[in-house]
């Protein structure tokens, strides 16, 4: 594979439509919000298990492709599959609950394992100190919390169910007695939605971090094409109709960077647009305005001119 020898700054527009982008189990399952600026959120941790739901479903059967945080994973199985491989015909390495390196040389050959065999190590990273030991990993790919550009006021839809629970429930309905065990039988619930949101994320790729974990020129092209369709692998009624909408890397001529990553994210603009007109995001002109209901209520500009020495604007979507 060939080394990444750039770095590369990211921003990431996605959006939600009559749908739960990421419920905070602290607060019901309501959407993820700012409570000081009512700005929707969505985690890095969201994010990031889209990025690896995708890639299992496309290259699952490729060498250094497996996914390390998977739903109902034994991660310490996992950490012992490292230490069959540095010390191989060990007895101990199959049967005992706790192993930590023997020495540092040791410690690298662990994580190396881990990163070679694993797509989500050697891209985000991951504390693989559970018990069997297998090191730390700090990723080249950090994920910050997406952020809506505008308020959202997420709603809370009643359903209902028709089937009875239990014969029971059935039996009181027949006899017009509910009483309260039409509750507490789950007969009725509570969906949460955003009618419409856009979310704005950075992401940053270190090629420092990289050369570290073995992040390749392929396993960035393959982020890349996770960034452009994994919401259309990702469907569930919670989560409504999500769509990546704009995706604009700007790449760096050198490893350590030519330039401020938040001076670049600025030249990302994203104004609301009322007919003809354009307006900023958060204008009073705005506030007697119909809200978004969908991307084309948005202008997204880029930018692109008297760009720093050695930058270059990839659009990714």
């Amino acid at each position: 594979m060939t080394a990444l020898a750039n770095r590369y700054d990211i921003v990431f527009l996605f959006d939600v439509t009559r749908g739960n982008p990421n419920g905070d189990p602290d607060a019901g399952n309501l959407p993820r919000m700012d409570p000081e600026t009512n700005h929707g959120l969505v985690s890095d941790v969201s994010l990031k298990r889209k990025i690896r739901n995708y890639t299992e479903l496309t290259r699952a059967d490729q060498p250094g492709y497996r996914i390390y945080v998977q739903e109902g994973s034994i991660l310490n199985e996992k950490h012992r599959e490292a230490y069959k491989a540095v010390r191989p015909g060990n007895g101990k390495v199959d049967k005992d609950a706790k192993l930590n390196p023997q020495n540092d040389e040791e410690s690298k050959a662990l994580t190396k394992f881990m990163c070679e065999n694993f797509f989500d190590v050697r891209t985000f990273g991951a504390v693989m100190s559970t018990g069997i030991n297998a090191g730390q990993v700090r990723g080249p790919v950090q994920v910050a919390f997406a952020s809506s550009v505008e308020p959202i006021l997420p709603l809370e839809i009643t359903i209902t169910r028709m089937a009875a629970t239990n014969e029971k429930e059935k039996a009181e309905r027949a006899s017009g007695d509910d009483g309260n065990e039409r509750t507490d039988n789950r007969t009725m619930g509570r969906k949460h939605i955003v009618p419409y949101g856009l979310y704005r994320a950075h992401i940053f790729v270190n090629a420092k971090f990289a050369e570290r974990t073995g992040f390749s020129e392929e396993d960035r092209g393959h982020l890349f094409q996770s960034l452009k369709v994994m919401f259309e692998h990702d469907r569930s009624a919670a989560r409504g109709e999500m769509a990546s909408c704009k995706a604009v890397a700007f790449k760096h001529s050198s490893a350590l960077g030519n330039a401020p990553a938040h001076q670049l994210f600025e030249r990302v603009r994203v104004q609301r647009r009322i007919g003809e007109d354009l307006y900023d995001l958060g204008s009073s002109r705005l506030d007697n305005q119909p809200p978004a209901r969908r991307f084309a209520d948005y202008e997204v500009t880029v930018d692109r001119d008297a760009l720093p020495d050695g930058i270059e604007i990839v659009d990714i979507l």
